[in-house]
């Protein structure tokens, strides 16, 4: 088999969306069931813009376990090294609020840890992830150990290769605190060249507010690419040579949960047809907002051509779709 397009490590689970909005769980009166979890969600979203993807993650031996595996296969992610953990905790699962425009609280039971959580760097696909023409992981794979180890196996495995993607995607609910989580995520973007976050998380790395100082800060620290996301403001991106700022693009927003992982994924994509950065941006921004507009995450993830249907003011290079 040829290399993957992408290799992406960390979490997933099941996401509970309610189909009522506007209320609180309490007064739900019925949810639909999704593949969830970061790292799943942007191994989907680089799918459906037809690239080999594969996920390395783990479930339990339960009926959500086996949903996984199912959903994976069926959006057309590899789920070869995705794990089933006996006796362990249960495949987690997600809850959310929706109240439009931009309220979305969320739930996460991952109580006292996930399956995902218990990989360990001997059990994890070194070669495949070596090999792979991008390497994505999330700052939630820091937060416990064995997980931990298993990231910085996989780093050391690919010696800082091109395309060795961080998403510092910090949820404080999965750190013990803040000052552990700056230790952890500074330490790892040391590790890669690529480093993908909103003005929240990227303060987690840099202990900077300000997005451009943010992205400067990333570059300080050897990241070749950093791309600040900031939501209604657009994005930033900054190389040591380059600096694009890109606006956002207009969606009425149903849940705005996943919009950051069609992101990735558009990115992911992006970079590997080796566009400009501008439009990688503007291609990005687009996949996201059509997630945004949508309930579900891992089955929102539009195709290529649902996004440039929408970017037809942005000159598309022969051969793109």
């Amino acid at each position: 088999m040829t290399a993957y397009d992408l290799v992406a490590l960390g979490r997933v689970g099941v996401d509970l969306y309610p189909l009522q909005h506007g209320v609180t769980l309490d007064e739900v009166r019925s949810f639909e069931k999704f593949l969830g979890g970061s790292a799943a969600n942007v191994t989907v979203a680089a799918a459906r813009h037809g690239r080999r993807a594969a996920l390395v993650s783990a479930t339990a031996d339960d009926a959500f376990g086996r949903f996984v595996h199912r959903e994976l296969l069926q959006l057309g992610v590899d789920d070869a090294h995705v794990q089933t953990i006996a006796g362990g905790p249960p495949t987690p699962v997600t809850f959310c609020e929706v109240f439009p425009p931009d309220h979305f609280p969320i739930w996460f039971y991952r109580y006292p840890t996930a399956p995902d959580l218990l990989i360990t760097a001997d059990s994890i696909p070194l070669q495949a992830i070596r090999e792979a023409r991008v390497h994505w992981s999330t700052v939630t794979g820091l937060s416990q150990e064995p997980s931990r180890a298993a990231h910085v196996a996989a780093w050391q495995e690919r010696g800082r290769a091109p395309l060795t993607v961080l998403d510092l995607d910090y949820r404080a609910v999965f750190w013990s605190d803040v000052d552990e989580a700056r230790r952890q995520v500074r330490e790892a973007v040391r590790n890669v060249t690529v480093a993908v976050g909103n003005t929240e998380e990227c303060e987690v790395a840099t202990g900077e507010t300000d997005p451009e100082r943010a992205a400067r800060a990333l570059l300080a620290s050897g990241v070749e690419l950093a791309v600040v996301k900031q939501g209604p403001r657009g994005v930033l991106a900054m190389t040591q040579d380059e600096r694009v700022t890109v606006s956002a693009f207009p969606v009425d927003v149903v849940n705005g949960l996943g919009a950051g992982d069609a992101f990735g994924g558009a990115l992911v994509h992006g970079l590997l047809e080796g566009w400009d950065l501008e439009r990688i941006l503007h291609f990005a921004n687009v996949a996201g907002a059509l997630v945004a507009g949508r309930l579900e995450c891992s089955t929102a993830m539009p195709t290529t051509a649902e996004v440039q249907a929408l970017l037809s003011d942005v000159e598309v290079a022969d051969g793109a779709m």
